[in-house]
């Protein structure tokens, strides 16, 4: 199965200097848990803010939410597959980098998608599903 079948489209995507309170309400409008920051009209991802980072890298270290940019407080670098890469490569790029969600990019770069945990539970056998929650969540994941 190719990652094309599975990926959700078109996810949206937000600038760097796209401020905290804009990104989580794009999270709430779009029940999501994670927004790609992307380089502009390329749509070259250069990071992701998830639910977690604010959540750690922000709220938890003491900042003020309204003073951080999305540039702030992104995971980088970016992990990425092609919509044609299997299903199984993303997995183990999931399981390698300890996250729960990988984007998708075209020949050129841009960002056309994302693969979750989720989507994974919803297309893949139950048998890939547990063995990607099982490596995602080791001891000592520190990112997202």
């Amino acid at each position: 199965m190719r990652v094309r079948a599975v990926m959700t489209e078109n996810p949206k995507c937000c600038a760097p200097d796209t401020t905290l309170q804009e990104l989580a309400c794009l999270m709430v409008e779009h029940d999501c848990g994670s927004i790609p920051i992307v380089d502009g009209p390329g749509r070259r991802p250069v990071g992701v803010v998830t639910d977690r980072d604010i959540a750690v890298r922000v709220v938890g270290k003491g900042r003020n939410p309204a003073d951080v940019l999305a540039r702030d407080c992104m995971s980088t670098p970016v992990v990425s597959v092609s919509p044609e890469d299997s299903v199984d490569e993303c997995c183990q790029l999931m399981e390698a980098h300890q996250i729960r969600r990988v984007l998708v990019v075209d020949r050129d770069g841009a960002c056309v998608g994302i693969v979750s945990q989720a989507d994974v539970a919803i297309h893949a056998p139950e048998s890939k599903l547990a063995e990607v929650v099982k490596q995602v969540s080791r001891t000592g994941a520190l990112t997202e």
